[in-house]
């Protein structure tokens, strides 16, 4: 039998296979890297395999461009900042309770200390009932009007 609304885990949800770049590989790779995979943020990992943040297009944009530095020089590990992730066994409601409290719109899944998959609003919004994703929506997105 399927897993069923409240019985769903972050597994359940997660896109699968989240690729990383690397801590030491320049924003140029990671700009590139999100454009061949039409995504707007990567996982970065690393050399230990191990998850040290997200890195937004937005980022790129912000914290590099706008600053005037160079993309072939600046990292992606330069940009990592507080890792915010859940256990690949945690409920849906775990996840949207944790991606509401932190206010971000995607969520890395750990499983045995490595990187299984990616939750992102859209992984969300296909789970949620009507009146649960917009209490979702207006809290991730009522920081960034504010």
């Amino acid at each position: 039998m399927a897993t069923t609304g409240a019985d769903k885990t972050a597994r359940d949800v997660m896109h699968e296979g989240a690729l990383c770049v690397g801590e030491h590989d320049s924003l140029r790779t990671a700009a590139q890297m999100m454009r061949d995979l039409e995504v707007g943020a990567l996982p970065i990992c690393g050399d230990d395999d191990r998850l040290k943040g997200i890195i937004t297009d937005r980022d790129i944009v912000i914290r590099c461009c706008a600053e005037g530095k160079d993309l072939e020089q600046c990292t992606a590990g330069e940009l990592a900042s507080g890792v915010v992730w859940i256990d690949a066994n945690s409920s849906v409601e775990e996840a949207l309770s944790t991606m509401e409290e932190h206010q971000i719109k995607r969520l890395p899944v750990i499983d045995n200390h490595r990187l299984v998959g990616m939750i992102s609003e859209a992984d969300l919004a296909k789970e949620l009932p009507d009146s649960k994703l917009a209490e979702f929506v207006h809290s991730i997105y009522a920081g960034a009007l504010g």
